[in-house]
């Protein structure tokens, strides 16, 4: 079957190519995805501010934590098979709904004052829910409104909002919490409004038409497992990438208690965040040319080893400056490893498998995330944050050592 969104080689090689910055289509695509996107880490910016600061405990912090993950455990898998059936666009946003109510639920509580723990890890859990079915909506629909010649860039532009919202987000949501305590999930609530009404003007069918006849949802998730672990090098990336993601839970719970127990204010955690949101935009921005010259695994090597340098020395930093600047560096390496690792994927992966593929790729990669965060708040109350640090320190570089000596790995991927 052939994709709608693709360009026959002939007509490929003659046709003049719009530039990408004239694609309407990618641009209100790329400008919706970012607002929803905005709303949801001004949302999860403010979560750990709104129990430490209200009296609660790290332990409180990170089951809102565990509740915002637990969706990638849970749904993504048949999230994914759904997307590959029902209309992308109807299906995000439906999203933007979901998120925009259980913001709003959330802001209305704390006008009148009525904070409820388990009321927080519903709205979390919700929106965690729709923000992983509308990611794997969106990352689908991208190759349907550019030129497969510019998807590399495009994925690059995709990795830049989402930098540039966790740049903005993490000090918006402290800013906005520092000032009434229900901003924050107000401005989540404005934002999946603005997303809607942007994601209706995009004109472009964002999938092929299917035509063959459905089958069990089951089957179809194991289509997707399987064809994952037939391609080795990425059943063996995104294995490293899961752990990867395991040890960042646990930093990132641990900054915020450096913060309370420093003795600075909350919005010091938006410092840290803003360092380490401009680290990703430079990430994101070069990470398209250092593609072009660096293969997929030695990126891969490269960015375990120094996140595992750059966790160690959280351990022996307590200035919020500081954490910021190693915060900036890891967000670097990770934006360039986003998009390596998207690009090299979609390039791969047939469209009508898109959605199926991404979700096994983010349920080994991501989905254990929410067993992250409980484990960075029993290692935080059992061992402190300098020994927490040192302790993800330490399984971050074993991640890069066995990432050096499985074979898989180190031989280059046949696109």
């Amino acid at each position: 079957m052939t994709s709608t969104s693709q360009i026959p080689p002939d007509t490929e090689a003659s046709a003049p190519v719009a530039p990408l910055r004239r694609n309407r289509d990618f641009r209100m695509l790329l400008v919706g995805a970012g607002a929803s996107l905005l709303g949801t880490r001004v949302a999860v910016a403010a979560y750990p501010l709104l129990i430490i600061w209200g009296g609660g405990t790290p332990a409180d912090a990170a089951l809102i934590a565990f509740a915002t993950l637990l969706p990638q455990l849970l749904f993504v898998l048949p999230a994914g098979a759904l997307v590959d059936r029902w209309n992308r666009r109807r299906t995000m946003l439906a999203c933007d709904v979901v998120g925009l109510s259980s913001m709003g639920s959330l802001a209305v509580a704390l006008l009148l004052d009525e904070l409820w723990l388990p009321h927080v890890m519903a709205v979390a859990f919700l929106e965690g829910s729709a923000v992983i079915v509308y990611r794997l909506a969106e990352r689908a629909s991208v190759r349907h409104v550019v030129h497969p010649a510019h998807l590399g860039a495009a994925l690059s532009q995709n990795e830049v909002r989402g930098q540039a919202t966790g740049l903005i987000g993490q000090p918006t949501g402290s800013a906005l919490y520092s000032v009434l305590r229900w901003l924050p999930f107000g401005f989540a609530m404005l934002t999946h409004a603005v997303a809607f009404v942007t994601l209706l003007t995009v004109r472009r069918n964002l999938q092929d038409e299917r035509t063959g006849p459905r089958r069990m949802l089951t089957t179809e998730i194991a289509e997707g497992f399987a064809w994952v672990w037939r391609h080795r090098f990425m059943r063996s990336a995104i294995l490293l990438l899961g752990g990867s993601n395991l040890a960042f839970q646990v930093i990132g719970l641990t900054l915020v208690v450096i913060v309370k127990q420093g003795g600075y204010p909350p919005y010091m955690v938006g410092v840290i965040g803003l360092l380490g949101g401009a680290g990703g935009l430079l990430g994101a921005f070069t990470a398209s040319r250092i593609m072009r010259r660096v293969p997929v695994q030695a990126i891969l090597i490269g960015v375990l080893a120094l996140w595992s340098v750059l966790i160690l020395l959280v351990s022996v930093t307590t200035l919020p400056v500081g954490l910021g600047a190693l915060m900036g560096g890891m967000a670097a390496l990770g934006a360039l490893l986003n998009v390596t690792a998207a690009t090299y994927q979609i390039r791969v992966t047939p469209d009508a498998m898109q959605g199926r593929v991404t979700s096994v790729v983010v349920l080994i990669g991501s989905g254990l995330n929410s067993m992250g965060a409980l484990l960075g708040g029993a290692l935080l109350t059992a061992a402190g944050t300098s020994r927490a640090a040192l302790i993800t320190a330490a399984g971050m570089g074993s991640l890069a050592l066995l990432a050096v000596c499985v074979p898989s790995i180190r031989r280059p991927p046949v696109e």
